[in-house]
Parts: C-alpha cells; sequence; structure tokens
C-alpha cells in the first residue's frame, strides 16, 4: 500500500504547533530531498523530525529526533509508519515551541500523534488485481445488465450495434457464472485478461 499524494495536518499540544508532512518516497535520496524541502518550508521552526522507511521489505528505516531527546520524536513516528503497512514513505513532522515544556512522555505522545492523525486522512492506494470481460447481449437486457454490475464491476466501454457490447473490470472472480445464470446461458462473456490497478482506500476501509 502507498501514499497517493503528499498530505499534511496540524495539531496544536500546549501552545505548541505540530505540522506533519507525509509523502511517497522512492529510496534514500528521495527522502532526503523531501525533509530538505519541508526544511526551506519553515527556517524558524523549533524542530523538524524525520523518519522513514522504503524498500521492498522495509529494509531501509530512518528516523531523526531534530533536536528533542533522544528516542522523543523520530523513534515513536518511525513506529507509526511501520504500524500503517504504508510502503516507501517518508513524515516530517515540524514543531514551533510554545513555551510549555511537554517531558520526554509528552513528546512522544506530540509526535506519535501528528503522524497518525496525518496517516488517518492521507488518501492510500493498493495495487490490487482486476478481471477483466466482454460481454454481448440483447437490448432488452441493457437494464437488468446494468443493475447487475453497477456494485460489482467498473464499465470501461459501451458499445451500441446490432448488440450490447460491455467491456468491465472486476475484482470478483466468479463473475461470468453469475452472468451465465442471469441470462440463462446466452450471454457470451470473454476473458480479456487481469491486470494489476492502484485502488483507492478510505481510512475507514483500512481499519
Amino acid at each position: 500500500m502507498h501514499l497517493k499524494n503528499e498530505t499534511s495536518h496540524e495539531i496544536v499540544i500546549n501552545k505548541s504547533r505540530f505540522i506533519c508532512y507525509v509523502n511517497r518516497i522512492d529510496n534514500e535520496q528521495s527522502a532526503k530531498d523531501y525533509i530538505l524541502s519541508i526544511r526551506k518550508l519553515h527556517p524558524d521552526a523549533s524542530t523538524i523530525a524525520y523518519a522513514y522507511i522504503a524498500g521492498e521489505n522495509n529494509e531501509l528505516q530512518r528516523s531523526n529526533d531534530g533536536g528533542e531527546p533522544s528516542g522523543t520524536a523520530g523513534v515513536p513516528m518511525l513506529e507509526c509508519l511501520k504500524n500503517s503497512h504504508v510502503q516507501n514513505i517518508c513524515a516530517v513532522t515540524v514543531r514551533y515551541f510554545g513555551g510549555i515544556k511537554l517531558g520526554a512522555g509528552g513528546l512522544i505522545r506530540a509526535f506519535s500523534k501528528s503522524v497518525s492523525e496525518t496517516l488517518k486522512i492521507a488518501p492510500k492506494l493498493k495495487t490490487v488485481t482486476v478481471y477483466r470481460y466482454q460481454i454481448t447481449f440483447e437490448y432488452d437486457l441493457i437494464g437488468r445488465i446494468d443493475y447487475f454490475l453497477k456494485e460489482k464491476a467498473e464499465i470501461l466501454d459501451k458499445c451500441y450495434e446490432e448488440k450490447v457490447s460491455y467491456i468491465f473490470q472486476t475484482e470478483k472472480t466468479d463473475i461470468p457464472k453469475e452472468i451465465s445464470e442471469l441470462g440463462k446461458g446466452k450471454i457470451p462473456c470473454e476473458f480479456l485478461g487481469a491486470f494489476f490497478v492502484d485502488k483507492e482506500f478510505s481510512q475507514e476501509d483500512l481499519d
């Protein structure tokens, strides 16, 4: 699973502002470039802490406390990323000190919260396998076919000639059988292939 795009979110804790940015990265260099871009956005920040993971098996893992006491910023941020199941991701949290010290426990909670809340609202993509088909049927079946496919497939193309032809794709594997039953064996269903596509997930889908 990957992030769809960059997302930022701000929280305020005891007058300190925590602004978290998360973005998709390709490798360590792209993570470093992204961290640098955030630093340029916030030259007057009290703290800029970061964490990132990359690689097919999350083999690259880095974090930095950005000047906060050791283990109070980068490490909790990294734990949030590892628990998110999102791959190739960088999180940068900018802190503007509000004058009230939070203590080690307070900092850990604050930096964790900044990342977890940002991840919650960040749109995510997951690669799924879809199966593409073409069906051909009589005009009087359009209503029935449209209703059947509405919640089960994505229609990619419609052709109206002597008969009606639809090309659609679905994650379901039993569609040909269901279409055969629907048309009593009179609706040809041609398999066009399996494809990998990125599907957007909301947080509700993932919880």
